[in-house]
């Protein structure tokens, strides 16, 4: 198990710099200069897993999690190697969303998560779940997120809980209480931060320069067990390398290290 606190890096922030393996290098090797130990990898151009895994490593940076789609989760042996190659035991999917959903297809996706997560869990592998702000919709009452958690197996490793504080707050909800709900599910976490101005809607900014109560949700992290904290800003007004430093810099002062 790593540190109890091991901040990376979400890469998705720099995707407009990770289009060829060449770019992929620097982007590796800035994000490491920068102070971050661990990346989760996600939105990178076209390379061989074993080609970038060798890139990350060299670059002395760990692969917290990855990104990657239901095909390849179905697809036990290719996922295996995929992760293995990577040493990260904790790949995730960016979300669920069907067109008109109602109570069932929330529940069923449920139990198919938790069937897809059955063999893989068998090579110490659990898969995430990565949540935005429409799984804060209500269905007879009760949130998408909420039905998720309730119908996914519990079981570790097996389904865990990828909170992202930003779209947690873009849907109404509270980051700290959404962590606390998957306590014991949620080894990484999606750090992003919110600003408002009058007249604008809200805006993704570098984490502790906005609105959210990062004292609070941090402590909440830590008492749920979460392992790594990855940085994210899915879009914003600062260069995206300027973007993560000063996140990295502003949880560092919160005192995360």
């Amino acid at each position: 198990m790593p540190p109890k606190s091991v901040i990376g890096a979400q890469m998705y922030t720099l995707r407009d710099h990770l289009k060829t393996p060449a770019d992929m290098a620097k982007t590796c090797a800035r994000v490491k200069k920068m102070g971050y130990d661990a990346i989760q990898v996600s939105a990178f151009g076209p390379i061989e897993t074993k080609e970038l895994a060798k890139m990350i490593e060299g670059e002395g940076l760990t692969c917290a999690s990855t990104h990657i789609g239901l095909d390849m989760m179905k697809d036990v042996n290719k996922c295996v190697e995929h992760q293995e190659l990577l040493k990260c035991k904790f790949p995730a999917i960016g979300g669920f969303w069907k067109e008109g959903a109602v109570t069932a297809d929330w529940v069923a996706f449920a139990k198919e998560f938790s069937a897809i997560a059955k063999p893989l869990a068998k090579h110490g592998i659990a898969i995430g779940y990565h949540n935005h702000s429409h799984e804060l919709m209500h269905y007879g009452g009760k949130a998408a997120l909420d039905i998720l958690i309730s119908e996914t197996d519990k079981a570790q490793p097996g389904v865990w809980f990828e909170i992202d504080t930003y779209w947690i707050a873009h849907g109404g909800g509270d980051p700290a209480a959404w962590i606390d709900k998957v306590a014991g599910r949620i080894p990484c976490v999606h750090f992003k931060d919110m600003t408002m101005a009058p007249g604008k809607p809200q805006m993704m900014t570098e984490v502790g320069s906005g609105n959210l109560n990062w004292r609070r949700i941090i402590d909440s992290c830590k008492k749920a067990g979460v392992q790594w904290y990855l940085v994210e800003r899915d879009s914003g007004e600062l260069d995206p390398f300027d973007s993560l430093k000063i996140s990295l810099d502003n949880l560092r002062a919160l005192g995360l290290n």
